[in-house]
């Protein structure tokens, strides 16, 4: 993500001392206070406020020390080998799995000729271990460390990253699994899923494409206008979202069009041929109109391209949860287990009542965890990229049978597809119905002709603060003014989206629609808010949700 300007934030009274925060963690892992309020009228990261927030939260005592190295490396993709960087040489990087109430002592060690952070996202930790640099704390310097230190206690499938620059886009990523030991258990097996558009190595950096992509592409096949298409509308100006049942990944409150009920894989455009970074012409009625902006040379499952794919060996009715983790830079994916049905029992971590489908749509940044009983044989689980024509695949073997050609395109993808409509939260996590005490209404503004990125109209500035105060009900509704889709996220809190939908915390928002996200005001701190695709924000599309004292 976008490095912060200091300066800005010296003169917006945000950043805090360097000692503070680059002593956060004691050899022993003990936080220093650092600076608080003082001075801004804000609840800075070093406040006691945060140290206090932290205390109240449970914790079994017990403390999971972690070393996590980023460094340069070599990955072997299943054929193709990239020079990249990753956590300890490893594609995704090591999985990091506690239990509820845990505390995570995670010492991350700079070996990257650049400033890099660690975002653990969608976790609401503590405010000065969120990874944010110039804002959270100080970037980690090359050839330093940082020992981060939180309680981990909101069970679920979260995963963690950079939040520098574009790095996120390189090999810098890692599930995170919280588990609740009081949570049933209805299954005889676990398959972590982590998919990933990849560039780096390949045809250049993340960074080369981001210099590229500033450029603008005033040139193929964008829809350049940077408005919302006519018939994509419905936007509700009174601030209470979509009035017709449209709920973000909706698109007219049914999903998707009319013509892609019928075949939505048929129906995607074709992008344009060639062999630039710039992708030209993806089209998905189920985002909207525009897919994406980036051809990315291969689509990842678990580190591997479609010719090398990883195999989860099974047996015949065994009963496995799948947690799919979208690690993406520009790519959504809808995703489908061939010859099965997808029971999805949460998503971004939270329970919902579970809902049978064939396929789901995840954004960069989303998490679904979904039950599926197994057949026998061997089956294809296929990760459309959407609107890119173009898939990453892995298999489930449970007996004897060859395995599908890399190409394979299961009949499940054009199926019924999970709507956010569909979601309803489980009641032990349903909000309580509340006026909301605040409401910043937050348009999504910009447009691929100069590729310049928004919100409300402007481009990222520090100084530029969304405050709300602690103990209030906080209602954030997402407008999108552009012609391509977003996936939105808020740091540090979990919102339930038009006023009954599921527990989330990143939610797509469509061309032309509006998402009404509420939650309860109980982490102070400052927070970024930001669109997942990695080349949107870095070109301005976020801003800051602060806590007043």
């Amino acid at each position: 993500m976008k490095r912060i300007d200091r300066r800005a934030f010296v003169r917006a009274g945000l950043v805090i001392s360097a000692g503070s925060v680059l002593s956060a963690c004691s050899a022993s892992g003990s936080p220093h206070a650092g600076h608080g309020s003082s001075g801004s009228g804000l609840i800075l990261p070093g406040d006691p406020r945060v140290r206090a927030v932290e205390g109240q939260r449970r914790s079994t005592g017990r403390t999971r020390a972690y070393t996590l190295t980023a460094a340069p490396t070599r990955v072997d993709l299943g054929g193709p080998k990239v020079t990249t960087w990753a956590y300890g040489g490893e594609l995704p990087g090591r999985e990091i799995r506690v239990r509820k109430g845990d505390v995570i002592e995670a010492t991350l060690v700079n070996q990257l000729p650049a400033e890099t952070t660690i975002h653990w996202h969608g976790l609401a930790l503590r405010n000065d271990m969120d990874g944010v640099p110039a804002m959270t704390q100080q970037a980690i310097r090359s050839g330093s460390t940082f020992t981060y230190r939180f309680v981990a206690d909101t069970p679920g499938t979260y995963w963690f990253h950079p939040h520098t620059g574009v790095q996120q886009d390189r090999g810098l990523y890692a599930p995170l699994i919280i588990e609740d030991p009081d949570e049933p258990a209805p299954y005889d097996a676990e398959w972590v899923v982590v998919l990933d558009d990849w560039i780096d190595g390949v045809n250049g950096t993340p960074d080369e494409l981001l210099a590229e992509l500033r450029q603008g592409m005033g040139h193929g096949g964008h829809d350049m206008g940077g408005n919302p298409p006519q018939d994509g509308g419905g936007m509700d100006h009174g601030g209470h979202g979509m009035d017709h049942g449209g709920h973000g990944m909706d698109h007219g409150g049914h999903g998707m069009a009319a013509s892609a009920r019928v075949n939505p894989v048929a129906a995607r455009s074709t992008p344009m041929p060639g062999g630039g970074r710039l992708l030209m012409g993806a089209r998905s009625s189920l985002l909207g109109g525009d897919a994406g902006d980036v051809r990315y040379p291969h689509y990842l499952i678990n580190g591997r391209v479609v010719t090398a794919p990883r195999t989860l060996a099974a047996k015949p009715r065994q009963r496995v949860r799948i947690r799919l983790i979208n690690a993406g830079g520009d790519t959504a994916f809808r995703v489908a287990l061939g010859g099965h049905r997808l029971t999805v029992t949460h998503t971004d971590g939270f329970p919902v009542r579970p809902v049978e489908v064939d396929a789901l749509l995840i954004g960069m940044g989303e998490r679904y965890d979904v039950l599926v009983t197994l057949d026998d044989g061997v089956f294809p689980l296929v990760a459309l990229a959407e609107g890119k024509n173009a898939t990453g695949l892995a298999l489930v073997r449970t007996g004897a049978g060859s395995p599908p050609p890399a190409t394979i395109r299961p009949k499940e993808l054009d199926g019924k597809i999970l709507r956010y409509a569909d979601l309803t939260p489980a009641p032990s996590v349903l909000l309580p119905v509340k006026t909301a005490d605040v409401t910043h209404r937050m348009e999504l503004t910009g447009d691929m002709m100069s590729y310049s990125w928004g919100i409300n109209g402007k481009a990222f500035d520090p100084e530029r603060v969304a405050t709300i105060r602690e103990g209030q009900r906080v209602r954030v509704i997402f407008a999108n003014k552009t012609t391509m889709w977003h996936p939105m996220h808020i740091h540090g809190h979990t919102f339930q989206i038009n006023g009954t939908g599921p527990r989330k915390d990143t939610v797509n928002v469509l061309p032309g629609q509006s998402v009404t996200c509420d939650f309860d005001a109980d982490n102070p701190g400052q927070w970024m808010v930001h669109c997942h695709n990695v080349y949107h924000a870095e070109s301005g599309m976020m801003t800051v949700l602060g806590y007043r004292a």
